[in-house]
C-alpha cells in the first residue's frame, strides 16, 4: 500500500503529457520516432493551456535517430515571399552529442528540386537546459513551392517543448537562415579557388 502511495504521488508530480493525444494537425515522424514520446504537455507551457513536447524515452541511451513533431501545409499565400517561422522553445538535459531545433522546409513538385529551401537549426542547435526562448528560421518560398513542412526535432537524449508558433512575411533585408537551392552550375571542380 505504501508503494502505491509513492507511485500515485509521483504521478501527481509528473508532467501531464498526453502521448497518445497529438495536437490537432500534427504528426509524429523522424528517422526513429518510436524512440521518442510526443504530444501535448499541460504542465509545461509558454502561454495558454498546453505546449507540444518531444522527449527521449530512454534517458540513459542516445536514440539511433531523431524524432519530430511536425505538420505540412499548402505554400499558398507564402509563394514568392520571404517567411519567418518563429516559436517559443524550452529544453531540458539535451547534453553531449544530442541537439534539438525548430525546422522549416519548402517543398516543390517532388520530381525535381523537391526541397527548395531548408533549415533545421543544426548549425545553431538547442542544447542543455534552457527556459523559454524565442527562436526563428527565415526562408524564401519560391513561386514553384507547393508545400511547407515544419516542426520541432530532437536528435538524442533530453526533451524539448515548443509553443506559440508564428509565420510572418518579412522583407528581403532580413537574411535567410537556411540552405537555398543553388541556381548556378557546378563550380570550383579543380579546388583551385
Amino acid at each position: 500500500m505504501k508503494r502505491l502511495g509513492v507511485v500515485l504521488a509521483w504521478m501527481a508530480l509528473a508532467p501531464a503529457v498526453l502521448a497518445a493525444d497529438l495536437p490537432a494537425g500534427w504528426v509524429r515522424a523522424g528517422s526513429a520516432p518510436a524512440d521518442y514520446e510526443m504530444g501535448m504537455d499541460t504542465a509545461v507551457r509558454h502561454i495558454g493551456r498546453a505546449s507540444a513536447v518531444v522527449r527521449a524515452l530512454d534517458i540513459q541511451k542516445k536514440p539511433d535517430g531523431f524524432g519530430t513533431l511536425m505538420q505540412m501545409a499548402d505554400a499558398g499565400s507564402f509563394r514568392g515571399k520571404r517567411v519567418r517561422l518563429s516559436a517559443w522553445v524550452k529544453s531540458e538535459k539535451i547534453d553531449g552529442e544530442s541537439w534539438a531545433g525548430l525546422w522549416f522546409r519548402v517543398d516543390g513538385d517532388g520530381r525535381q528540386n523537391f526541397s527548395l529551401a531548408f533549415d533545421n537549426m543544426q548549425d545553431r542547435p538547442i542544447k542543455g537546459t534552457s527556459d523559454w526562448t524565442r527562436v526563428s528560421i527565415v526562408l524564401d518560398v519560391p513561386q514553384e513551392a507547393l508545400q511547407i513542412a515544419f516542426g520541432v526535432l530532437l536528435n538524442g537524449k533530453g526533451q524539448v517543448w515548443m509553443d506559440d508558433l508564428k509565420f510572418e512575411v518579412v522583407t528581403s533585408d532580413v537574411p535567410v537562415t537556411g540552405m537555398r537551392r543553388n541556381n548556378q552550375g557546378p563550380q570550383n571542380l579543380d579546388f583551385e579557388e
